[in-house]
């Protein structure tokens, strides 16, 4: 890549730290280049307050802020569910959205003509990974710019000092200067004290927690909450159907209030190294809980023993930055087709942190409460059963015969 034709750059734009700081640099580095900022909506709330005038203000000529909030819950995030896709427990908050982000970059890029694509992923994270394959996929010939692999600047602290001599206004300062990402789905915080595995984090400070409170500062009064699915898909919460918009931000709520969804991990980043991270997760951990009680009685054997083999490998795939591949495309299919019947009420009981199942139905229900009973019943012959052990133990009953008769041991002696 000349930098000398680089004239106008899409920036994949937060307004946080990394690509507050960007702007100006990219216009000292790259021959004053043309700016344009691309912020993707997934649900960050606050933090798109005055995200156009701070863009504009320290460099950029425009600024699109595109909102994908509803296309990241039903196209990645809620597949995701239906698949039950548990990265090392982590809900993949961030993995979910960086796809649909990218996508949108790159559709922009072209759009605008750019020579270039920039985003403020550091070197040492998975997203500079997930952001590069996803514009791959839409815009393979594009070349990337990652300020954190060409400049400088060594630490965040010297991130903030870069902005403060270029009077580009910050949120943080340098004694909450947590690593953050936030979207509708998720709340994730590295960095400071937690780069320390030893010190637990301050769920109970004012400030840190930003979707909900500690289990010990949620009521002592358990909260219920019924959610019913179609194939797989969560449409409504007590009874009344909403968007996925709607009904994420509502359990978000209930979760939130009552201490539901934090996760403190040290997990296995992609690019090879241990990196510790809290997350905050409400209305997504009260979600995967009541899919996952729906499953129990909607799933044969098989197929919900192999359909989670599947779903640890999606994890993967989705973490690994590998959502626009022909195996994750594949992947969901299996999975819609495993969800044909995925449709019922879960009720659960929320209460300090915990998520208790408390009841759940289906019209698709294989459970046989007749069947099952250890009361007498009139539909299950006992007897059949000894036929059955028969045949099943039978290479057990023939391998056993055949060492006795060459004098081994006993399997397990």
């Amino acid at each position: 890549m000349d930098k000398k034709n680089i004239k106008k750059v899409v920036l994949a734009y937060s307004g946080g730290l990394d690509t507050s700081i960007i702007i100006p640099w990219l216009k000292e580095n790259y021959n004053n280049c043309e700016v344009i900022a691309v912020s993707g909506n997934v649900g960050q709330a606050s933090e798109l307050e005055g995200l156009e005038e701070k863009a504009i203000a320290t460099g950029a000529s425009k600024i699109y802020i595109e909102d994908l909030t509803k296309e990241f819950l039903e196209d990645y995030v809620f597949p995701g569910v239906k698949a039950g896709a548990i990265y090392e427990e982590y809900l993949l908050g961030t993995a979910f959205a960086r796809p649909p982000i990218a996508k949108r970059i790159a559709e922009i890029a072209i759009a605008e003509g750019a020579d270039a694509i920039c985003h403020g992923c550091t070197g040492k994270g998975n997203d500079q990974v997930r952001f590069e394959l996803a514009i791959k996929a839409f815009a393979p010939n594009m070349p990337i710019i990652a300020p954190w692999r060409e400049w400088e600047l060594k630490s965040r602290e010297e991130e903030i000092a870069y902005a403060e001599a270029h009077n580009v206004p910050l949120k943080i300062n340098r004694e909450t200067n947590y690593s953050k990402d936030k979207n509708i789905w998720h709340l994730s915080h590295e960095g400071l004290d937690l780069e320390d595995p030893m010190n637990e984090p301050l769920y109970n400070k004012e400030g840190f927690l930003e979707m909900g409170v500690s289990p010990e500062m949620a009521p002592d009064k358990p909260t219920y909450v019924t959610i019913h699915f179609e194939k797989g898909v969560p449409t409504a919460v007590d009874g009344v159907e909403m968007g996925a918009v709607e009904l994420v931000t509502k359990l978000n709520e209930l979760g939130g209030a009552n201490g539901i969804g934090l996760l403190d991990i040290v997990e296995n980043r992609l690019v090879g190294m241990k990196c510790r991270g809290v997350y905050e997760t409400p209305g997504g951990a009260i979600l995967y809980k009541a899919h996952s009680v729906l499953e129990t009685i909607c799933l044969d054997k098989e197929t919900a023993h192999y359909k989670a083999l599947v779903a640890q490998k999606l994890a993967e795939l989705t973490y690994n930055a590998q959502w626009y591949t022909p195996l994750t495309k594949a992947i969901l299919a299996f999975v819609d087709s495993t969800q044909e019947t995925v449709t019922g009420d879960v009720k659960l009981k929320l209460y300090k942190g915990n998520m208790i199942n408390a009841g759940v139905c289906s019209p698709y229900s294989l459970y046989d409460a007749d069947m099952a009973t250890f009361d007498e019943d009139e539909v299950y012959d006992q007897k059949d059963s000894a036929g059955f052990i028969n045949l099943y133990g039978l290479p057990i009953k023939v391998m056993a015969n055949m060492r006795e008769k060459n004098g081994l041991d006993k399997l397990g002696e």
